[in-house]
């Protein structure tokens, strides 16, 4: 089986961004934790900030790849266009959110992903890739 974890914009901060909200770990040394718990998935990393690159990173692995777990950030509340790419492919995709983002602004409610997701989880802490990698299995 072969996964991929895409993580939008500010991700790159974990660690460090309010660790009150998002822990102190950063998502590298979280990612090796994931790696040595599945060993039987292929798992990949991708992240950046630009929106672009994360649409380009869904369409190359959206109909070759077993799963896709998408934290998009705050992307998930404004981009249609990376809802229109998850729409637009055929693996599934997993929504997950660190935070619990119904606890927070208003703005945060909406996602653009989430009616074409196979599931969202949310609020979990990092622990929500692990249950999002579950939901592959």
């Amino acid at each position: 089986m072969k996964l991929i974890i895409i993580n939008g914009p500010n991700l790159n901060l974990l660690g460090k961004r309010e660790p009150e909200v998002y822990g102190n770990a950063t998502f590298e040394s979280y990612f090796e934790k994931l790696q040595s718990e599945f060993p039987t998935i292929t798992l990949e990393y991708f992240q950046s900030n630009i929106e672009g690159e994360i649409i380009s990173k869904i369409q190359e692995v959206g109909f070759s790849y077993d799963g896709i777990v998408l934290n998009a950030g705050a992307y998930t509340h404004t981009s249609i266009g990376i809802g229109d790419a998850i729409k637009a492919i055929t693996t599934p995709v997993v929504e997950v959110h660190i935070s619990n983002t119904f606890s927070r602004e208003s703005f945060r409610h909406q996602s653009y992903i989430s009616p074409n997701a196979k599931g969202v989880i949310i609020g979990f802490g990092l622990q929500s890739y692990e249950l999002a990698l579950r939901a592959f299995e």
